[in-house]
C-alpha cells in the first residue's frame, strides 16, 4: 500500500477510535493516541513522511496557540502580586532544584534544559475533560510565567545549537528582548486605541457573525505571528503562544471562540500531532540496554522537582490541588520533544538519549494523566482549601 494513503487511513481510524478507547480504558485520549501512534510505525504499517511531519508540527503550533487563548493579558496584569511573586519563585525554584541534582549527580547539562521546562498546553486539554476546575486554572496561571521562561530557554537554547556561541547568538537573543518588548509597547496601543474607538473590534469580529469572521480573524492573527517569527529566526511556538494570548486579550468579549477554536484544533489537528510524536518512538527501541530505568528515572526526577515546588501553594490552594497542579506541569511533552529534536539534529545528545527523552515524555503524560485521575476522585480536599 502507498505509505501516504496508509498515513491517511491510520490518523482516520486512531482519531475516530481513540475517543472511543478512552472512554472503555478510563484513560486520556491523548495518551492512546501517543501509543497507537508508536504501534503503527513499529510494526512497519507507515514510514517517516515529510508532509505528515509538517501537518503535525502545525498541530504542535495550533496547541500552543490554545494554550495562549486561556491567558487574557488584562487579567494577567491585574493579578494578585502576590500570585506573580509565587509563580516566579516556584520558576526558580524547578530550575534551582533542577541544577543542585544535575551537578551533584554529574549528569550532562541538556537536563538543566529539560526538567524544568513547562508547557500549559496539555492544561488545555486536561481543562477540555475537567471542566473549570480551580486547580486548573491556577496551573494556568502560575504556567503561563513558567512557560514564558520555558519558551525564551527553547529559544536560546535553539540559537546556542545553531550558532554557537558567537555575535550571531547575542543578535538572536537581542531580537527576543526586542520582540517582548515590542510586545509590551504594542498591548499599549491597542488597547487605548480599543479604548477610544470601541466599534473597531466588532467592525472586526462582529458579535453576530454569519460569516465565522472570528475563526478566519484567529487564523489571520495565527499565521501572522508566525510568519513574523520565520523572518526573524525565532522559535515559532512563541508566535502561536502570543497569537493566542493576543485574540484572548482583545475580543474576550467572544465568549464561544474559544470553545470553536478548541473543538476545531482538539477535533482533528491536535490528535495528528499527538500520534506523530507516538510515530517518533519505535517501539522496538524498549529493548535497549537501561532505556526504560533511565527514562522513568527521568519522569520521577521531572515529577520530584515539580511537587517539592509547589509546597510554597499549599497555604494559597491547599495539599491536594497543590499536587494536582505539580502533575499537570509534569508533562511538558511539546517542549521535550522540540528540545531533544533540536538536540539530536546538532549532535548534542546521542540517539539513545533522544529515545530517553521521548520515552519520558510519553511516559510523563501516561503516568501524570493517571496520577490526576486517580488524586481527582478524592471529593475533599486533603487540607482545607483557600481562596486566592
Amino acid at each position: 500500500m502507498n505509505n501516504e494513503i496508509a498515513i491517511i487511513l491510520s490518523l482516520s481510524i486512531i482519531i475516530f477510535s481513540s475517543p472511543l478507547l478512552s472512554k472503555y480504558l478510563k484513560i486520556p485520549a491523548i495518551p492512546i493516541e501517543i501509543i497507537l501512534g508508536s504501534t503503527i510505525v513499529s510494526i512497519g504499517l507507515i514510514k517517516p513522511n515529510e508532509i505528515f511531519t509538517l501537518v503535525a508540527e502545525l498541530g504542535f503550533l495550533y496547541l500552543m496557540f490554545l494554550a495562549g487563548l486561556e491567558i487574557d493579558l488584562k487579567k494577567v496584569l491585574k493579578l494578585d502580586k502576590k500570585i506573580v511573586y509565587k509563580g516566579l519563585l516556584y520558576t526558580f525554584l524547578l530550575y534551582f532544584l533542577t541544577t543542585c541534582i544535575v551537578w551533584y549527580l554529574d549528569l550532562a547539562n541538556i537536563f538543566i534544559v529539560i526538567i524544568p521546562l513547562i508547557s500549559i498546553g496539555l492544561l488545555a486539554a486536561l481543562k477540555k475533560e475537567y471542566g473549570d476546575k480551580r486547580w486548573i486554572e491556577f496551573a494556568i496561571t502560575i504556567g503561563v510565567i513558567g512557560e514564558i521562561i520555558s519558551i525564551i530557554v527553547l529559544t536560546t537554547v535553539s540559537a546556542m545549537l545553531e550558532y554557537g556561541i558567537s555575535i550571531k547568538l547575542i543578535k538572536s537573543l537581542g531580537l527576543l528582548l526586542i520582540v517582548f518588548i515590542s510586545i509590551m509597547i504594542l498591548y499599549k496601543i491597542i488597547h487605548y486605541y480599543i479604548w477610544w474607538n470601541p466599534e473597531i473590534k466588532s467592525k472586526i469580529m462582529p458579535k453576530y457573525d454569519t460569516q465565522e469572521q472570528d475563526i478566519r480573524v484567529s487564523m489571520s492573527v495565527f499565521f501572522l505571528a508566525l510568519a513574523i517569527m520565520l523572518y526573524l529566526h525565532l522559535e515559532l511556538a512563541l508566535g502561536a503562544f502570543i497569537a493566542g494570548v493576543f485574540i484572548a486579550t482583545f475580543f474576550s468579549y467572544k465568549i464561544d471562540l474559544p470553545k470553536k477554536l478548541e473543538h476545531f484544533g482538539f477535533g482533528w489537528l491536535v490528535p495528528i500531532f499527538f500520534v506523530w510524536v507516538g510515530t517518533t518512538f519505535d517501539l522496538k527501541s524498549l529493548f535497549l540496554s537501561n532505556l526504560i530505568p533511565i527514562s522513568l528515572s527521568v519522569v520521577l526526577f521531572v515529577m520530584f522537582v515539580r511537587i517539592i515546588s509547589s509546597i510554597i501553594f499549599i497555604n494559597d490552594i491547599g495539599l491536594k490541588n497543590s499536587l494536582l497542579l505539580s502533575l499537570g506541569h509534569s508533562m511538558p511533552l511539546t517542549l521535550i520533544v522540540a528540545v531533544a529534536t533540536l538536540a539530536l539534529n546538532n549532535n548534542s545528545i546521542s540517539e539513545f538519549y533522544y529515545y530517553v527523552f521521548i520515552l519520558s515524555a510519553i511516559l510523563e503524560v501516561i503516568i501524570s494523566m493517571i496520577l490526576i485521575k486517580l488524586l481527582s476522585l478524592f471529593k475533599q480536599p486533603l487540607i482545607k482549601d483557600e481562596g486566592f
